[in-house]
C-alpha cells in the first residue's frame, strides 16, 4: 500500500483541511474502507458562539463517507464535557447518543458516530481508524491474536472484541494511555486505529502498519493453494450469460421476500475463482468479515451448490432449494438469538453460483453495488486468513448483535419514503422518442429502473444517459431491439435480466402508422405494419410472459394501441387492421395470464403530435386529406375532441403510470382512452 500524502499538498492545508485530507485519502482507498466505513477525528481549538476558546473534537458524523467528506461534515464535541463522563461504569447507547447530541458545539452539525467517545478518549490530538483488509485478516483466523504480534509488533495494543459503545471506548482510551509507546491498535475483527501529533503522523502509521500485515500475509500465502483448486469451472462467458440471463428472473422471484429486490451480476475472474473452489462453501459460510458489515451483506451469503452449470433446469432448481433453505436457516438463527426485535427481511444480500458468479441484491443497482464492492473484499479477506490458518470470525450472537444494532437500524429510519415504482423493472419499446420517451422518463422519475429499447443503440443510450443524468445513475440502461426480429427481442430480454435481475413492467409501445387507401396499398406495406404493429408486440409479449411467470411476482403488460381500434379512418387501413389485432392479443394475454398475477391493459391515444409516428410528411398528408391547412392542422385536431384539449405525451405517460402501478392493481383487459374524449372511439 502506498503512502499518498504529499506534503506541498498538505503543507498550506489548516488543521481542520488537513482532517478532510487524511480522510480523503484514506476514503479514497478501498482496501481501508469501503460504503461509508472509518473514521477520522481531530483535536483543535475553536471559537464557540460568544467567542470563547474552547477546546472541541472535529469527528466524522454519522452517516458520512470519507471518500467525499468535507468539513460540514464533522460534527464538533466540545471536549470538557465529552471526557467528563469517562469515569462512569457504563451508559447505554441510547444515554450516550442523548449525551452527546448535548456536547455538539452546532446543531446544525450532523449527528456524532457512536466512535465519538472512542476518539475523544484517546490522548491524541490525530486519530484514523479503517477496517483494513490486511489488518481484518490477521484477526479472522484461529491464530489471530498470535499473527497480529508476528506481524505487527508488541508495540501494537490488541483489543478483544466488543461492540462499539462506552464500554469500549473507555477499555481503549485506559489501553493507550497505559501503554504511551504503542504505536497503534487492533480492534480484533473490526479493524486498526492509528494516531499522532498531527494528521499526518496517525496517517503515516497507518500505512505503514498496514503495509507490515500486508508483507505477513503474503509470506503465509506463499505456495498455499488456500480454496483447494478450482471444483467447478466457469462456463465460456457466452453460455455463461445465457445462462445467468435465464434463471435471473427465477433467482429474483425467489429471494424477493418479502419485497422485490433487483439484482447485480457479476463474472469477474476473481468471483469465479473463488465461488467455484473446492472450499468456497466451507469458507463463505462461516461469516462477515466485520461487523461493520453485516447490515450489508448478512451475516452469510446464499451458496447455491450447482454441479452442472451448464444444465439451466438443474440450476434452478438448486435455487429453489437453496434459497429456501437460506430463510429457514436465517429464521432459526433470528429465533435462537432474539431479544425483543423484530425480525429484519430474510433476503440474503450476496448469491454465489459456481461455474456462473455472483449477484448481489438491493432495493436498487446502487444499493445492490454496496454488498459487492464489500464481498469483493470479503474473499481476498478469507484468502489471507486461510493462508495464515483457518478463517475464523465473530460468534453467531455477537454478529446478530451487529446485525440487530439499534444504532445502525436508525440509518435506514433516515431513508426518504420509497416512491411509487421502488424495486420495479420496466423495459419500454419505441423509447428513443415521443410517448416511449415520455414514458420512460415518467416512470424513472417514480423510482423505476429502465430499459430504454429502439432500433438505433446510440439513440436509446442517449434517452438512458439523459434519465441517468437527471434520476441517478445505474436507472437506465439503452438497448438496440428491432421488435420484428426475434432474436432482437430475446438478445434484449436477456440484457434487461443480466442488467437488474428481471422484469415487473413492460410498456409495448413501439409502432409506425403507414397510411394509403386499401386498393393502393402495397403488400410490403401491409406486411410491415403487421410486423411492427401486432407481430411485434406479440414477440415483446411473449418473451415478457416467460419471464413473469418463471419471476413469479406477477407483473403488468401495457399496449399502446390506438383510438383506430374502435374508431377506424379512411387511409389507415394497414394500421388500424394491425392495431386490432394488437388489441386482440392484449385481451387474450388478459385471460391466459391472470392467474399469474400478470395484468394486461391498453391504452387508446389519439392525436399525439410528438410521437414518432406523426412524420412531418404524415402531417402534410392528413392535413391536405382534411382540408386544412398544414399551419393550423394541430389546433383544429385538438378542437374535435369534446374537451377541445391538447392531448401530449406526458398525458399518455401518467395513464400508463396507472395501468403500470398498485393503482390499477385489480384492474386487466381493459382500455383506457387517452384522446380528449371522441365519441366515436367511446370502448364498447
Amino acid at each position: 500500500m502506498q503512502n499518498l500524502w504529499n506534503e506541498s499538498d498538505a503543507s498550506s492545508l489548516t488543521p481542520i483541511e488537513q482532517l478532510t485530507y487524511m480522510s480523503r485519502l484514506i476514503g479514497a482507498d478501498t482496501s481501508l474502507v469501503v460504503w461509508g466505513g472509518g473514521n477520522t477525528s481531530l483535536k483543535l481549538w475553536e471559537e464557540d458562539f460568544r467567542g470563547r476558546a474552547t477546546y472541541v473534537l472535529r469527528v466524522k458524523g454519522s452517516g458520512s463517507d470519507l471518500k467525499t467528506i468535507e468539513r460540514k461534515h464533522f460534527t464538533g464535541i466540545r471536549m470538557d464535557d465529552a471526557i467528563a463522563v469517562e469515569s462512569r461504569e457504563d451508559m447505554t447507547d441510547d444515554e450516550m447518543v442523548a449525551y452527546l447530541a448535548l456536547c455538539q458545539t452546532s446543531h446544525t452539525d450532523p449527528r456524532g458516530s457512536i466512535e465519538t467517545l472512542l476518539h475523544a478518549f484517546l490522548p491524541a490530538t490525530a486519530v484514523a481508524h479503517s477496517h483494513a483488509d490486511a489488518i481484518v485478516a490477521l484477526c479472522n483466523n484461529t491464530r489471530g491474536a498470535e499473527a497480529v504480534r508476528e506481524a505487527l509488533g508488541e508495540s501494537v495494543i490488541q483489543i478483544p472484541y466488543r461492540r462499539p459503545g462506552f464500554l469500549l471506548s473507555k477499555e481503549v482510551g485506559a489501553a493507550v494511555k497505559e501503554n504511551p509507546h504503542a504505536t497503534g491498535l487492533v480492534l480484533m475483527n473490526h479493524g486498526l486505529i492509528t494516531w499522532g501529533e498531527t494528521c499526518k503522523e496517525a496517517y503515516d502509521r497507518h500505512i505503514t502498519l498496514t503495509n507490515l500485515a500486508e508483507e505477513y500475509l503474503a509470506k503465509q500465502r506463499l505456495g498455499k493453494a488456500v480454496f483447494g483448486g478450482i471444483q467447478v469451472a466457469p462456463l465460456t462467458e457466452q453460455r455463461r450469460h445465457e445462462i445467468a440471463s435465464a434463471i435471473a428472473p427465477l433467482l429474483r422471484g425467489a429471494i424477493s421476500v418479502p419485497k422485490r429486490m433487483l439484482l447485480r451480476y457479476e463474472d469477474s475472474k476473481e468471483v469465479l475463482d473463488f465461488v467455484g473452489s473446492e472450499q468456497a462453501s466451507r469458507v463463505s459460510q462461516i461469516g462477515a468479515a466485520t461487523p461493520d458489515h453485516i447490515l450489508s451483506t448478512k451475516i452469510l451469503p446464499l451458496f447455491v451448490t450447482v454441479t452442472h452449470p451448464e444444465d439451466e433446469a438443474h440450476v434452478a432448481q438448486c435455487i429453489r432449494e437453496s434459497a429456501q433453505e437460506w430463510r429457514d436457516r436465517y429464521a432459526a438463527y433470528f429465533e435462537r438469538n432474539r431479544k425483543d426485535q423484530k425480525s429484519l427481511d430474510p433476503t440474503p444480500r450476496v448469491v454465489l453460483i459456481p461455474g456462473l458468479g455472483m449477484w448481489t441484491t438491493g432495493k436498487d443497482l446502487k444499493t445492490a453495488q454496496i454488498p459487492a464492492d464489500i464481498y469483493r473484499h470479503t474473499m481476498q479477506i478469507i484468502a489471507d486468513a486461510e493462508g495464515v490458518s483457518g478463517y475464523k470470525t465473530l460468534s453467531e450472537p455477537d454478529g446478530f448483535d451487529a446485525e440487530y444494532w439499534g444504532l445502525e437500524l436508525y440509518k435506514l429510519t433516515l431513508a426518504p419514503p420509497e416512491k411509487e415504482l421502488a424495486r420495479r423493472v420496466v423495459m419500454v419499446t419505441g423509447a428513443a422518442s415521443g410517448i416511449g420517451r415520455a414514458i420512460a422518463e415518467k416512470f424513472a422519475q417514480e423510482g423505476a429502473h429502465v430499459a430504454i429499447c429502439d432500433l438505433n443503440e446510440s439513440d436509446s443510450q442517449a434517452v438512458a444517459d439523459a434519465i441517468n443524468k437527471k434520476q441517478g445513475s445505474l436507472c437506465a440502461i439503452g438497448i438496440a431491439m428491432d421488435v420484428t426480429q426475434e432474436s432482437a427481442v430475446q438478445q434484449g430480454f436477456a440484457k434487461v435480466a443480466l442488467a437488474f435481475g428481471g422484469l415487473d413492467i413492460v410498456v409495448s409501445n413501439a409502432g409506425i402508422a403507414p397510411t394509403g387507401k386499401i386498393e393502393a396499398l402495397s403488400l410490403e406495406t401491409w406486411e410491415r405494419s403487421f410486423a411492427v404493429n401486432a407481430t411485434g408486440h406479440f414477440l415483446v409479449a411473449r418473451e415478457a410472459v416467460k419471464v413473469l411467470r418463471a419471476q413469479g411476482l406477477g407483473g403488468s403488460i401495457v399496449f399502446n394501441v390506438t383510438k383506430n381500434v374502435f374508431a377506424p379512418g379512411a387511409d389507415f387501413g394497414a394500421y388500424s387492421c394491425a392495431k386490432a389485432a394488437e388489441a386482440q392479443l392484449a385481451r387474450i394475454l388478459a385471460i391466459e395470464n391472470g392467474v399469474f398475477g400478470i395484468r394486461v391493459n391498453m391504452l387508446n391515444p389519439d392525436a399525439i403530435f410528438e410521437a414518432g409516428l406523426w412524420t412531418p410528411e404524415l402531417k402534410a398528408e392528413r392535413a391536405k386529406a382534411k382540408g386544412i391547412p398544414l399551419e393550423s392542422f394541430e389546433q383544429s385536431i385538438q378542437q374535435g375532441n369534446l374537451l377541445k384539449a391538447k392531448v401530449t405525451a406526458q398525458d399518455v405517460a401518467e395513464a400508463a403510470l396507472f395501468f403500470a402501478s398498485e393503482r390499477s392493481a385489480k384492474t386487466t383487459g381493459a382500455v383506457l382512452p387517452v384522446d380528449g374524449g371522441l365519441r366515436d372511439a367511446f370502448p364498447r
